[in-house]
This record gives structure tokens, C-alpha cells and sequence, in this order.
């Protein structure tokens, strides 16, 4: 394995060049951090991922995330990418799981194979939702830069976590997710009742008959002013769905598009369930392998 060696995957992708774009190293712990931050700059990515080595426990390794903004402690693509790396190049005999130990927790993936072998879609249980503070419609409004009227006034604006917090703000129809624009000053003012720094807007008309829901996801002050496909908030999406009982039923099984505003279409496979008053998040797509590549360290390699 080439000690500089890193790959170029599209996640939540349904063909090649759409879904998240995602750089992953296999040898992260022959970087500084800030070393693997210029990296994730280079890169450009939402995120781009470091794995460390093998931690205890079976088929289970330690894995680093960064945007070009700094490092995260959980994100979806960047894991289900990582995962069909880790799968592919360390690992024999076809995993059917891989674990992350990432630094919000360990999470596992699970890897499905076509009749030829092939990784066909990787799911993730996420960590259980938490649910923070609420923020009412005319502010949500202001931060997206529309008419109070397109925020859905049956469910709240919300905070929620699984991991990495996102502000979940649901519109009533997809013209007004369409017009969206996040209004940073605006969603700065808020920081001090927030964790979070980004902003999942969502919708239950979509682009496709076959999906559920539309979204879009704004995280400038991470360095990502809209992210293709966003995991860690189709969790956060599943865990705010069920709590408020937006399907009317204690279990989901939906698909979710995103970024078809940015020319990157990705589709994200969302379930969970309510279980014993928990709820219980995953997360599922495809990942389409793109390039494999090695850095130029010291001079030109002839």
C-alpha cells in the first residue's frame, strides 16, 4: 500500500460524477492535524477522512474527518465512503460490517453485495437522535431569506443531533426550497442558543415520484456553503420525522433526494424505527469508487 495513497469516492450517488465527493487516506496517522486540515483544503470536499489504524474490536478502525473548515466529530457520507475503502483494501471474504471509531462514538456500517461481489449499498446506525432547542418560524425565515409563510407550521423548527447538530427547518413545498439562501448573519445570531452550524431544510415534494422528500444543507461556517448529500442530517431527518410523528407511524422506510441544485444529484435511503421509546437511525447508499491517486511528497517521482 502506498504510504501517501488516498481515493476519490462519489457517495449517495446513483451513477458516477453525482452524489458527495469525498477524499479518503488510507494511512492518516503519517499526517499531523494540521497536515490532514491543509489536506481537507487541498481536497475542497465537503469532508475528507484519515484513517489511523485498526482499533479493538473485530474489523473496527479509527478514523479522522475534516472540512475545509476544520474537523468534525461525525459525518454521514465521509463514513459510508470510508467504510467501502476500509472494506475493499484492508479487509478479506466480503465484510458484511465495518465499525468507525470516530470521535463521537463508533458506528457501524453494514455492506451489502451484488450477485457478481460487488459493494451494491452500505447502511450506518447512526448514534440516538438528541433533540435540542426549537427557534420560531420568522426567524427560520430571515436565516433562509423567505416569506415566513413557506416554514411549515404543523412541526418546529428544531435542533437535532446524531452526532453533529443541524437545525432542521420544515417548508411546505419545493419552490420554496428551491429559492432558499441562507442568510449568515442572521444564523450567526443565533449561535449562542445553537450547537449547531449548519441548516437542513427540507420539503415533502420532490423532483422524483419515487422519493419523499427534498432537502438541501447549508453549512458555510464549516467551510461547506451547500453540501451534495448530507448523512449525519438524514439521520437528524429521521429522528425528527418519527418524533413528531410526520408519517403518522412508529417506523420509516423513505428516499431522500438532495443537492439537484448544484448539479450533483444523490439519493439517501432513510429508516428507523421507535423502539422501546428510542429511536433508532439508519442511513443508507450507494458508493461509486472515482480515482486513486498518491501524494507527491518530496520532488517529482520518476
Amino acid at each position: 500500500m502506498n504510504r501517501h495513497e488516498f481515493f476519490i469516492l462519489d457517495v449517495f450517488a446513483e451513477e458516477r460524477y453525482a452524489g458527495n465527493q469525498l477524499a479518503v487516506f488510507t494511512d492518516g496517522s503519517r499526517f499531523s492535524d494540521d497536515e490532514m486540515q491543509k489536506l481537507a483544503k487541498e481536497m475542497n470536499f465537503s469532508e475528507t477522512t484519515f484513517i489511523l489504524s485498526p482499533a479493538e474490536g473485530p474489523n473496527t478502525f479509527k478514523v479522522r474527518i475534516f472540512t475545509p473548515g476544520g474537523e468534525v466529530p461525525f459525518a454521514g457520507h465521509p463514513t459510508l465512503g470510508t467504510a467501502y475503502i476500509i472494506a475493499k483494501r484492508f479487509l478479506r471474504d466480503q465484510p458484511t460490517e465495518v465499525v468507525l471509531d470516530l470521535k463521537a462514538g463508533r458506528i457501524p456500517v453494514s455492506i451489502g453485495y451484488d450477485p457478481a461481489g460487488e459493494i451494491e449499498r452500505l447502511t450506518m446506525k447512526q448514534l440516538e437522535p438528541r433533540f435540542g432547542p426549537t427557534v420560531d418560524r420568522e426567524s427560520a425565515a430571515g436565516i433562509l431569506s423567505l416569506p415566513v409563510g413557506e416554514i411549515d407550521e404543523r412541526f418546529p423548527v428544531q435542533e437535532v443531533s446524531t452526532g453533529l447538530p443541524f437545525l432542521m427547518i420544515p417548508l411546505k413545498g419545493l419552490s420554496g426550497v428551491v429559492s432558499a439562501r441562507l442568510d449568515t448573519g442572521r444564523f450567526e445570531r443565533l449561535f449562542s442558543r445553537l450547537e449547531a452550524r449548519a441548516v437542513f431544510l427540507f420539503c415533502p415534494e420532490t423532483c422524483e415520484e419515487q422519493n419523499q422528500i427534498h432537502a438541501r444543507m447549508f453549512a458555510h461556517h464549516l467551510g461547506v456553503p451547500e453540501d451534495p448529500a448530507t448523512g449525519s442530517a438524514g439521520g437528524c431527518l429521521v429522528g425528527y420525522l418519527l418524533k413528531h410523528g410526520c408519517f403518522g407511524q412508529p417506523t420509516l422506510d423513505i428516499s431522500v433526494e438532495q443537492g439537484y441544485e448544484i448539479g450533483r444529484r444523490s439519493i439517501l435511503k432513510l429508516s428507523g424505527a421507535v423502539v422501546d421509546e428510542r429511536i433508532e437511525v439508519f442511513v443508507g447508499g450507494r458508493v461509486i469508487p472515482i480515482a486513486r491517486g498518491a501524494l507527491i511528497r518530496e520532488g517529482w517521482d520518476r
